[in-house]
């Protein structure tokens, strides 16, 4: 208690309400609640409170929970939190996961862990060196599993479970539920307690969602103009892919702004420099792909960026679950290209909320200001009128929205905006 009163924890949320008397009492769970609603502490809290109530004096430390992750971030995030609240009770936590040093891994676990965090491919290559043991295990924990199962790591887990005692608690928590989730909740679980604390594949009221109508040759344009008018801090950028990330995070950082890239080939150790950067405030934006929808925890993070849409309507969930986190409200914005159109109504069904594309905001009075959803073809005519205006801005004349304040300047040597 004294750990939760110190990371300023005061009234529970829903999901931990609900979670945390199951738990103590030994039961299996399978929880479905939004991104950002507490599920680590739903977990994480009743957890130590069980370890806690048995004192290990050997040096070596049994693994006897585990918590199983699909992304080297959300590993990192997780077991600084966890470790965060067993600081006063002696817990030690430890998180391992592909993408450093094996070596490196293998001497951090030379004592054990009561808590282990891991990613499924780095702990089995462990396991089948004979490096650990789940043979003490007690408490296995699935956090995301859906996202597990996205990226194909069912196989790594079905091998995990044979190496596990068959008499455990099991876990399993996520932000959506699928049908694959639940086959495998029904093989892993003993007749779970459920909970759902909001609608299946909802997303956060919190959350203010926007859809601009763009060309995919406009995207980067837009996404500076976003930025600069609207004077743009800590931007969750997502791209489809890595060169994606790569490109646009290069010419933002053309345009003065001061944006990294993220991905899975980027190197561990820089990928950990780049989250701590946009944490600290000494970047402003983070362009990632998927690998940030998970596992990236920024309080108060303002906005989310699509600049491309996800082609899995689920992974739009937890792009956006990045904002509006405890509480907080956030902006949700997807640049929607012609071709994208069909992902925004997959997206539209999946959280049962109409999302229609509008044109891009004009700037008023020092803010961005929306026209409101309007039909394709009004929101082609508006972007034909900016480029129009873009053009006259080539030509040595002011370029007015239709609120007549200009829009931001570009830098000599890139093209201008809309075109």
């Amino acid at each position: 208690m004294a750990a939760v009163e110190q990371l300023g924890y005061q009234t529970p949320t829903p999901i931990q309400l609900r979670a945390i008397p199951a738990i103590l009492e030994g039961q299996d769970l399978i929880a479905e609640a939004q991104t950002g609603t507490g599920k680590t502490a739903a977990f994480g809290l009743p957890i130590i409170e069980r370890l806690s109530q048995v004192s290990v004096t050997e040096p070596y430390h049994d693994i006897r929970a585990l918590v199983l992750v699909p992304t080297r971030e959300l590993a990192v995030q997780v077991g600084e939190t966890l470790l965060a609240y067993g600081q006063y009770v002696g817990m030690r936590v430890i998180s391992i996961f592909g993408g450093v040093r094996f070596d490196n891994q293998i001497r951090k676990m030379k004592r054990g862990a009561d808590v282990l965090v891991a990613t499924p491919g780095r702990l089995l290559d462990m396991l089948k060196q004979k490096k650990l043991s789940l043979d003490q295990l007690e408490v296995l924990v699935l956090d995301e599993a859906d996202r597990m199962l996205d990226m194909g790591f069912i196989q790594d887990i079905r091998q995990l479970i044979e190496l596990m005692p068959a008499e455990r608690q099991t876990l399993l928590f996520s932000a959506t539920l699928s049908d694959p989730i639940q086959a495998l909740a029904d093989r892993l679980l003993k007749s779970p307690a459920r909970i759902q604390v909001a609608r299946r594949n909802s997303t956060n009221r919190q959350i203010r969602q926007s859809a601009y109508a763009v060309t995919n040759a406009d995207k980067t344009d837009v996404l500076l103009y976003l930025i600069q008018a609207g004077r743009w801090r800590q931007t969750l950028v997502f791209t489809r892919t890595k060169r994606r990330a790569d490109q646009v995070a290069s010419e933002l950082q053309q345009e003065g702004v001061r944006a990294l890239p993220l991905h899975g080939d980027v190197h561990q150790r820089e990928r950990l420099r780049a989250l701590e950067a946009f944490r600290s405030g000494e970047a402003d934006v983070l362009v990632a792909t998927d690998v940030a929808a998970r596992g990236l925890d920024i309080e108060a993070l303002p906005q989310v960026v699509n600049y491309d849409l996800p082609n899995q309507p689920e992974a739009y969930v937890h792009r956006i679950g990045r904002t509006g986190r405890a509480g907080q409200a956030g902006w949700a914005v997807s640049l929607v290209a012609p071709e994208e159109r069909r992902f925004l109504k997959a997206i539209s069904a999946l959280i049962d909320k109409p999302l229609q594309v509008q044109p891009v905001p004009t700037l008023e009075n020092g803010k961005l200001v929306e026209a409101g959803a309007q039909s394709t073809e009004k929101a082609a005519r508006r972007q034909g009128k900016a480029k129009h205006d873009s053009a006259a801005a080539r030509k040595g004349k002011p370029a007015k929205t239709d609120t007549g304040v200009k829009r931001p300047a570009r830098s000599a040597g890139r093209k201008s905006l809309f075109t």
